[in-house]
């Protein structure tokens, strides 16, 4: 679909506004995505939990949640950049929203019939037209306003994707837990028809909280077909830097790229394997906290997550994007090695501030990866798209190793590992692009 309105090259964008004028409402339509596939992907950790107790699932299985979730990204990257690069951003962003929607529905027959085939098939579904979403919406905002701050403005749109992510555990879990805890002790209390009767209201508790969002997608897509946003024309260089690589250059030659690629896979990795377990964590470190008081616990971590994003993108207009991240690094890493080693409630206090140095990672790996690449950009974009998989292989190495050693402190070795590799991006970035 071509967009109608006027195009963001030449001198327009030589204006150093955040976001351009005229484009605030396309912005705003824009980032609302962000909070869609937030929600999307936090939801997932309601439903490890759930899945567990309504499918009866040991913790390697119900990892491949994210496994099939994030299966969906890899798969489908690169053929979500091939239709941004034919239907524009505007096209790929309306067929992302389709199966987004399409995956939430499938979630009512597939609670009616209690199969976890059935549920990883709709979760697939939606987790392709997240792809999609992604692929197309990150470029797309960071060229929303003046190049020099698209690191800011993609923040900035991420915080949205935090409020998603704070929010979805929150009402989630109060939508979806019933509170009941079923172990030996219920199951030798009630006959077989109740205990299948019990189980099934578990694995309905999931039908209203997904035709909620599908009715959320369904807004957010009309809304999109109807707002002003910018035609890009990347043919046009927005600096006397940017597109510096030419045509016959291949961006994984291009080193910061190569190196933002191999940092997205290790981040998201690691945030979605600390927020997989961070619920059987936090209930099972401390005789105290039950799961209702942990999906509390996970949406403070998700609070500071939305606090991070915000307070991100404004130190950016102080302090470089890379010194920033370099920072954010560290102290994920000391937030992971306390949780290891220090005892319960320090443990998840930690875990919980985790949150705040995360926030960052995401969209600061992108923006520096994309950066200078010109019409590259969308490839570029299908690639750290792509490393996304990440998520897929982290929790299911992690909940077998838990499942092995029986220590939950595990839950914080993954992350650790991811964000030493974030950190390592961070110091190297100012090298790799000389």
């Amino acid at each position: 679909m071509r967009d109608k309105e006027r195009k963001c090259g030449g001198s327009v964008t030589h204006s150093k506004r955040l976001i351009h004028k005229g484009f605030l409402l396309g912005f705003l339509a824009v980032a609302s995505l962000f909070f869609l596939w937030a929600v999307a992907n936090n939801l997932n950790d309601i439903l490890i939990r759930q899945f567990q107790k309504a499918l009866e699932l040991s913790r390697t299985e119900a990892g491949f949640i994210q496994f099939v979730f994030y299966i969906g990204y890899f798969v489908f990257a690169i053929p979500a950049g091939l239709i941004a690069r034919r239907f524009g951003y505007r096209g790929a962003i309306l067929f992302g929203l389709s199966l987004y929607g399409a995956g939430a529905l499938l979630f009512y027959p597939a609670a009616e019939t209690r199969s976890y085939a059935f549920f990883l098939f709709a979760l697939f579904t939606i987790a392709v037209g997240v792809a999609t979403l992604e692929t197309a919406a990150n470029p797309y905002i960071s060229r929303f306003g003046a190049p020099e701050r698209a690191a800011q403005r993609l923040n900035l749109a991420q915080a949205f994707n935090g409020l998603g992510a704070f929010l979805a555990p929150l009402v989630g879990g109060l939508m979806i837990f019933s509170g009941t805890e079923i172990d030996d002790a219920l199951r030798a209390t009630m006959s077989a028809a109740e205990y299948q009767e019990l189980l099934g209201r578990e694995a309905s508790a999931v039908q209203t909280p997904y035709l909620i969002v599908a009715a959320m997608v369904a807004l957010v897509a009309v809304l999109i077909a109807l707002v002003k946003l910018p035609e890009i024309d990347e043919t046009v260089k927005d600096s006397p830097d940017e597109g510096r690589f030419d045509e016959k250059t291949s961006p994984l030659h291009v080193p910061h790229l190569r190196a933002a690629v191999i940092a997205q896979f290790f981040y998201v990795g690691a945030q979605v394997a600390l927020w997989s377990f961070f619920i059987d964590f936090a209930v099972e470190i401390s005789a105290d906290i039950g799961e209702r008081g942990a999906a509390l616990l996970l949406s403070a971590n998700l609070a500071m997550f939305v606090a991070g994003r915000f307070g991100g993108a404004a130190l950016m207009a102080r302090i470089a994007p890379e010194r920033l991240l370099l920072i954010a690094g560290i102290g994920a890493m000391a937030c992971c090695a306390v949780a290891l080693a220090a005892p319960p409630m320090a443990a998840v206090t930690a875990l919980v501030i985790s949150g705040l140095f995360m926030s960052i990672m995401f969209p600061t790996i992108f923006s520096l990866g994309v950066a200078d690449l010109g019409r590259h950009t969308k490839l570029a974009s299908s690639l750290i798209i792509m490393a996304i998989i990440g998520g897929a292989l982290f929790p299911p190495a992690s909940g077998w190793l838990i499942d092995q050693t029986g220590s939950l402190r595990l839950t914080a070795l993954a992350p650790l590992i991811g964000f030493t590799a974030v950190t390592w991006f961070a110091w190297r970035y100012r090298a790799l692009m000389r």
